[in-house]
């Protein structure tokens, strides 16, 4: 099956800080993705960028229009959810895949390396509530990233851990980009996008600005930049 997005004028409302209204986040939000893209998601903050990764990933479904992924999505945000305090590491783990939809021999087939990638040592098979945070990041990235996916969410380079972990993370994302189908990565780093990404979707108050080549699409979003059109913060 290709690896294929495809979104056809997405609106999201959600619940303002009054329960009785509601905020429109994106309007009319339209682009076609297929295998060998690589997307970057540029904008000022609060433009809707993880609203729309999350409604890429199904956590978020459109008000109006409508979005369609073919192939399977590993969503490197919030990587930490679904995780179980009462649980082990290692069951963690195997929590973690089966939720993103692995079988189970696929997740014992690797689960070895997974708790090597993780490097908690016998903590692993002691309970979450147990761990510091880097502890049971580590567990929760560890998991998260073992599948290369056939598409790939990011809400910025994910990279957690001390300087040496880093340094693990940087590898595994790097592979992790090298073999997934399709890769969004909403990021305000141009460097980062320019060498990562083909494409380019600028939004801004949860429209469409510019789509297209990734250049001309952060030439865009310098100039509006530079003349005071948003905070860039």
């Amino acid at each position: 099956m290709k690896k294929k997005i495809l979104a056809r004028k997405v609106s999201v409302n959600l619940a303002g800080e009054r329960l009785l209204k509601t905020q429109r986040i994106l309007r009319d939000i339209s682009f076609e993705l297929n295998e060998g893209d690589r997307l970057a998601l540029i904008g000022p903050n609060g433009a809707g960028k993880s609203t729309l990764l999350q409604t890429i990933a199904g956590v978020l479904n459109p008000s109006q229009g409508e979005i369609s992924v073919h192939g399977h999505i590993s969503a490197l945000f919030h990587i930490s959810v679904g995780q179980r305090r009462e649980l082990t590491g290692r069951k963690n783990i195997i929590l973690k895949n089966l939720l993103l939809g692995h079988t189970y021999e696929e997740i014992m087939s690797r689960l070895d390396d997974m708790i090597d990638f993780a490097d908690i040592g016998d903590y692993i098979d002691r309970p979450m509530e147990t761990y510091s945070q880097g502890m049971a990041l580590r567990v929760a990235f560890a998991a998260a990233t073992a599948f290369p996916p056939d598409i790939l969410l990011m809400d910025e380079w994910l990279g957690v851990g001390d300087a040496a972990f880093r340094v693990k993370c940087q590898n595994r994302m790097n592979e992790l980009v090298e073999h997934s189908g399709i890769i969004v990565l909403a990021t305000h780093h141009q460097k980062l996008a320019q060498e990562a990404c083909n494409l380019g979707l600028y939004i801004q108050n949860g429209q469409v600005v510019e789509y297209g080549e990734i250049e001309h699409c952060w030439s865009r979003y310098n100039e509006d930049a530079a003349n005071g059109s948003f905070d860039r913060s």
